[in-house]
């Protein structure tokens, strides 16, 4: 492999959607040379509209999508150097596994010893040394995901795109392919965009995450700033923090906090400026070494705190109060 592709990928206020269905607007999004970004939201957010535009699988309404600050809206899809990955490997299944991974080096007609040596080499890099001859039916998931990677890396894609590739698996060979993916995109040094739902999953595996809501992009950062620093009420709700709203009137704010980052405590010597955090527990749940507690504010409001087995002796119907180590204001909201 001849190391980093160094492209750098710009998406400009792209709009893209499918017949009168706008999915994505004004869409924008930088990827550095070299990057790995996890593109993270729900279930028909748009990431996957975002994939195709770059691949050139779907022409947008609007914008740009320029490699190194290169249009290529008016590059055809296979001369773009964008590879897909889908959920499903898509193998050909009459073919040995050395031949999928040979298929698109045979398509540019390159020489037979080169192709071969290409197929060596990547086959090794994915832990593939061994199953040149097998057949995809004579593989498991997790096998037949890594020869999909080794057909697309062995191209030396300008840009790889991750179309959720590991939610097929289970969650062990799932943490397995994060960490390959993770090691080989460093080491080869392609531009990637990872697609996934899962926070873990974007967080262990990216530089940097996109998180994507309703077609826009909501916020972008390191994995750490989405659970330190939420920049909205929607992408602190999107990873999990806790938010109500404080006491009536013109004060009126919404707060945000982490429930593994927050403590509950008996009713009693609870300060004066707290009436906002009291509430009656509806729900423990004990987790072997964490205690799950869900508490109803005021208002019907339901939170909830996560902290370490024994701190309290707290049951289901008891008055507490929340103390706050940590959390995020947001102006009011009505």
């Amino acid at each position: 492999m001849n190391g980093s592709s160094h492209t750098q990928l710009t998406l400009d206020r792209v709009t893209a959607g499918y017949g009168a269905q706008a999915v994505l607007r004004d869409f924008s999004l930088d990827v550095a040379a070299g990057e790995l970004i996890a593109l993270l939201g729900p279930s028909g957010c748009g990431k996957t509209t975002v994939l195709k535009v770059i691949a050139g699988l779907l022409e947008p309404d609007g914008g740009d999508v320029r490699f190194n600050e290169e249009s290529m809206l008016h590059v055809a899809s296979e001369r773009r150097g964008a590879v897909m990955v889908f959920q499903k490997p898509l193998l050909f299944p009459y073919l040995t596994v050395a031949e999928n991974v040979a298929f698109g080096l045979k398509m540019r007609r390159m020489a037979g010893d080169q192709i071969r040596e290409r197929v060596r080499e990547m086959l090794r890099l994915l832990q593939l040394e061994g199953y040149e001859s097998r057949r995809p039916r004579q593989l498991s998931g997790g096998q037949e995901q890594r020869v999909a990677l080794a057909r697309a890396l062995v191209t030396e894609p300008r840009v790889l795109l991750l179309d959720e590739p590991f939610s097929a698996l289970d969650e062990n060979l799932r943490a397995e392919m994060r960490l390959l993916v993770r090691d080989l995109q460093t080491r080869l040094g392609i531009t990637t965009i990872f697609v996934t739902h899962d926070q873990v999953e974007a967080a262990t595996v990216a530089d940097r995450i996109a998180l994507l809501l309703d077609g826009k992009v909501e916020q972008v950062g390191a994995p750490r700033d989405f659970y330190t620093a939420p920049a909205t009420l929607d992408a602190a709700r999107f990873f999990g923090w806790q938010v109500f709203a404080t006491a009536s009137g013109d004060d009126r704010q919404t707060i945000a906090f982490r429930p593994e980052r927050a403590r509950l405590c008996a009713l009693n010597g609870k300060p004066l400026a707290a009436e906002d955090l009291i509430g009656r527990l509806i729900a423990v749940s004990d987790l072997g070494t964490r205690v799950r507690y869900r508490l109803a504010l005021a208002g019907g409001i339901a939170v909830e705190v996560e902290q370490e087995s024994g701190t309290n002796s707290l049951r289901a119907g008891d008055q507490a109060w929340i103390e706050l180590q940590a959390a995020v204001t947001f102006p009011k909201v009505n």
